[in-house]
């Protein structure tokens, strides 16, 4: 197994929790949240329960890293990555785990290669709640299984170049994320209506073992947590299906969708 020198993780969010155990006690993480003196004594709560260091610049946690893993929200990934070059040491090994386009990571990757690192594409195909580090792993780009291996994942090299992964990762999206708005707009009526129990009796009449009931919950629930997160990476799926010169609608409306089930949630969150 390869031997994994000092790390740096850039955001600490769902993710990076769920990853925790992975991490070495001389793991140095940035998270942006940290710039916002009403958020950053929460943040710094979650490095020590987690037992790693934080850092309040990015530059510190980068400072003779070889191994940067980035894991932070869709909207984030390119601008992490576009900072992260001015700063990652020549030769570092530099992981986007994030959820975006192949585009995106290719002009990511474009950056980081430019400045003596290499950069892998790792998409993560599945919810990292409750499989931890068991969760699936799909890469391309260069070569990080072996370090991701030793921090306890599983990962699977996908031949081809940075982006093959993500496109894998985008395009699975379209069904996973989809199906969750759809739940949403059928539940959330049909509960409206008081016929909730009949509409989900119907569906698992037609897919026997599905207990849609179970389903709506934790799909809206998932949506109710996660909105905005989910919101950004469809777009960065419609952007993917745009860029196979494919159609974007469904991909456009469910992001759409969990903006306004996230936004919905946060509101009530801030009347309690």
């Amino acid at each position: 197994m390869a031997k994994v020198g000092t790390i740096a993780l850039i955001g600490f969010g769902e993710a990076g929790m769920a990853f925790a155990g992975a991490w070495p006690a001389d793991t140095k993480a940035y998270d942006i949240k940290t710039d916002d003196p009403a958020l950053a004594v929460a943040k710094r709560a979650d490095y020590a329960r987690a037992g790693i260091s934080g850092a309040d610049t990015l530059a510190e946690a980068l400072d003779g890293a070889e191994l940067v893993v980035s894991l932070v929200t869709a909207d984030q990934a390119l601008a992490a990555a576009e900072t992260a070059a001015k700063l990652i040491a020549p030769g570092a090994l530099y992981c986007d785990l994030n959820s975006v386009a192949p585009q995106t990571k290719q002009e990511a990757a474009r950056l980081i290669e430019a400045a003596g690192a290499s950069y892998a594409d790792v998409a993560v195909m599945a919810p990292v709640h409750p499989a931890g580090l068991a969760v699936p792993m799909l890469v391309s780009g260069a070569d990080a299984c072996p370090a991701l291996a030793a921090l306890g994942f599983s990962p699977r090299r996908i031949d081809g170049p940075v982006g093959r992964a993500s496109t894998i990762k985008m395009l699975r999206s379209v069904m996973v994320k989809g199906i969750e708005a759809l739940t949403a707009e059928c539940f959330l009526a049909a509960r409206r209506a008081g016929v909730a129990d009949e509409v989900a009796a119907s569906l698992d009449a037609s897919w026997p073992g599905a207990d849609w009931a179970a389903r709506a919950d934790y799909n809206l629930g998932r949506m109710r947590a996660h909105g905005f997160r989910r919101a950004a990476e469809m777009e960065e799926v419609a952007a993917t299906l745009e860029g196979l010169g494919q159609s974007s609608d469904m991909a456009r409306a469910t992001a759409q969708v969990q903006r306004r089930i996230g936004a919905a949630a946060n509101q009530a969150s801030e009347a309690a």
